[in-house]
């Protein structure tokens, strides 16, 4: 008991279908959560430059660019980190 390990029973133990599914649903939330921060980005633009423009002096063109590459990097972090897993344990299961 004390290495630290987790004792499940037998039917409850980790298998390919519960990392797919864990996988799909982990896609699934954080495409939602890309699509509210460009919803809110589109819509609410110049509020969220005035809220950020508190703490960070920068011109519309930088303020745009910083939001495009940090959703840019967001989107190719949920395909490399949850849907190509998704995608390889979907071809092998």
């Amino acid at each position: 008991m004390g290495t630290g390990s987790v004792f499940l029973p037998r039917e409850e133990k980790m298998n390919i279908e519960i990392i797919r599914n864990f996988l799909l649903w982990c896609t699934a939330i954080n495409y939602g959560v890309l699509l509210v921060w460009f919803l809110v980005f589109v819509f609410a633009h110049d509020w969220i430059r005035r809220l950020h423009g508190k703490w960070f002096h920068l011109s519309r063109d930088q303020f745009d660019v910083v939001h495009y590459a940090g959703m840019s990097v967001f989107k190719i972090g949920i395909i490399l980190f949850n849907l190509v897993p998704f995608v390889v344990l979907s071809i092998l299961g």
